[in-house]
């Protein structure tokens, strides 16, 4: 049985050309997943986490520096890694279920088997009645469980989540973190994601890493100690929450507002 990290990021360095020059957007980034984590990366706009997030995926590449998923390099995009967006990247003119099937029909899987195994996480994401209806016959969080369906019957080893509840009202962004740490008890992915949302991170992660910008770097990791399912009202949660926002006026940020807390 392989101990392998499932994610190893090793000392990444990242820019971007500009006009005069370079802007390095991250810098030095060091840190470790261990297999079957949801690890929450949080800070405000500009301090590169979204690109942080396709450096793993090996949808752009660092400059130096390297990422390890379950021991191996990562050089480009792979079925190892799939990214989860606000958008939810469903196809109009295919059903629920054909959506979720996109995603296997690169195996070239006999049609039962590619059938069965889209229609299991169909059913995991709680839409089997959904399943021939198509995307406008969904509503948001609705197609969110299907986008997310579609991620995990490609069995990753690694879900990435860019601001995935970020477009979603209150109501069922807190729907859809409880299904996330649902789904997430039974298939044990390792999970990471991008958020802005303190109470988000707070909630779903086993650790927070804290980044800061000019340029983009780790500049603290806050590992939760709290047992699940969580209380919002809480006092462990309201520590950990402090414990963030205290980290944000230490390191003098000013754009702490722009956090939804």
């Amino acid at each position: 049985m392989s101990h392998l990290p499932a994610v190893q990021a090793e000392r990444l360095d990242k820019s971007f050309p500009r006009e005069g020059g370079a802007e390095r957007v991250l810098d030095n980034i060091d840190f470790t997943v261990h297999k079957g984590e949801i690890v929450s990366l949080l800070g405000p706009s500009g301090c590169g986490k979204s690109t942080l997030l396709n450096v793993l995926g090996g949808f752009e590449k660092a400059d130096s520096g390297a990422v390890l998923i379950g021991g191996e390099p990562v050089v480009r995009p792979s079925r190892k890694c799939v990214m989860l967006f606000q958008d939810y990247g469903l196809l109009p003119w295919r059903s629920l279920l054909g959506n979720v099937e996109l995603g296997l029909e690169p195996l070239k899987l006999p049609k039962q088997e590619q059938r069965e195994r889209a229609m299991r996480y169909v059913k995991l994401v709680g839409l089997e009645d959904k399943s021939a209806s198509f995307p406008h016959q969904l509503s948001g969080g609705m197609k969110q469980r299907a986008a997310l369906a579609r991620a995990l019957a490609m069995q990753p080893e690694l879900l990435l989540m860019d601001e995935p509840f970020a477009a979603l009202d209150t109501f069922t962004r807190y729907a859809l973190q409880d299904e996330l740490l649902r789904i997430h008890a039974k298939e044990r992915v390792t999970v990471m994601i991008v958020t802005h949302d303190i109470d988000e991170a707070v909630y779903l992660s086993d650790r927070v890493l804290i980044m800061q910008p000019s340029p983009g770097r780790v500049a603290k990791e806050i590992a939760i100690d709290a047992a699940r399912p969580r209380d919002r009202g809480h006092g462990d949660f309201q520590h950990y929450r402090k414990l963030i926002l205290e980290q944000f006026r230490f390191t003098g940020s000013a754009a702490e507002e722009e956090f939804t807390i």
